[in-house]
């Protein structure tokens, strides 16, 4: 049991089930606009995606600085910080960076497949390679992304832009302007996210010299770009809206709102020198995110 709990601590099945659950939104998408679901490229891609995601996940993870496992200082949660999986009586460093080869090697394969199937020409084959180059240079040295600042960048591009396009593509379709009205708010959200997710761990990354994006701009432009994303995806989304982006889709998410302004409001209480109750803030940083997709895709699902 105890084998079983560090695997999925390792695994961080949170960020899975958000990347599983834009897929389903581009799926969504697909259902929406013409119906029928190919249920074989749709079990075949989302194998893909969990497989690729665990493969940067664990060598992301080997490739963490061990002293890192070690500072006192560092948060160990489902949503921020390093997992705290590998080290002495722990998953064995090693064995870590053979589960991310083999969850790569698995992908290898999973790519030849689905390439053999939609065949080459296809655009989705360009969206597979931006996927595995992307998680890979956002893992391994001496790229390394997510320790450079530009890792939640290319991070939310990939998850929040990329697998849904890829889930949409799949299903025998052309780029749709739903997917960017979609996509382009929910990245915000996402950059935010990930920004509220960094900061308990601000001294640490400035003691061990880890340069992620809220280190790079500092945590007081930070607060203010992470209000401002949050404001700006509901705006977006109200003019995707005015654009055309479908009212039985659009309106529900009127109620994830209160929580980004409640988000907000943390973060101004924590700017005004408020104790931080970091773990309220990254549970509801969380929720405005996932709900929000989770209200798109689950009313595209069901219109």
């Amino acid at each position: 049991m105890k084998l079983l709990r560090l695997i999925i601590q390792l695994s961080r099945p949170i960020y899975l089930l958000g990347a599983v659950l834009l897929y389903f939104l581009g799926i969504g998408i697909s259902h929406y606009l013409s119906g029928p679901v190919n249920w074989t490229t749709f079990t075949l891609g989302l194998i893909w995606i969990i497989f690729i995601l665990l493969g940067s996940q664990y060598l992301s993870e080997y490739f963490d600085p061990p002293v890192l496992l070690g500072d006192p200082t560092r948060k160990h949660t489902p949503f921020s910080g390093v997992s705290g999986a590998i080290g002495v009586g722990k998953l064995p460093r090693l064995a870590v960076l053979w589960a991310g080869l083999a969850c790569l090697t698995i992908t290898a394969y999973m790519t030849a497949l689905l390439i053999q199937i939609l065949g080459r020409g296809s655009a989705i084959v360009l969206i597979l390679g931006l996927i595995f180059i992307g998680e890979f240079v956002y893992a391994v040295p001496p790229f390394r992304l997510v320790s450079s600042g530009y890792g939640e960048l290319s991070m939310s591009i990939i998850r929040v832009g990329l697998i849904p396009a890829m889930a949409f593509l799949m299903q025998g379709h052309d780029f749709h302007r739903i997917l960017i009205m979609v996509s382009f708010p929910l990245t915000m959200l996402h950059i935010s996210m990930l920004l509220a997710l960094e900061f308990p761990d601000y001294a640490s990354d400035l003691k061990q010299g880890k340069k992620p994006i809220l280190v790079r701009i500092g945590w007081q432009r930070g607060m203010l770009i992470h209000n401002i994303l949050i404001l700006g995806s509901f705006f977006i989304l109200g003019i995707a809206f005015a654009l055309g982006l479908p009212l039985p889709v659009a309106w529900p998410v009127v109620f994830v709102l209160p929580i980004g302004l409640y988000q907000i409001w943390m973060m101004n209480r924590i700017a005004d020198g408020a104790k931080p109750n970091w773990n309220l803030l990254l549970l509801v940083a969380t929720s405005t995110f996932g709900l929000t997709a989770y209200i798109l895709a689950f009313a595209f699902w069901t219109h």
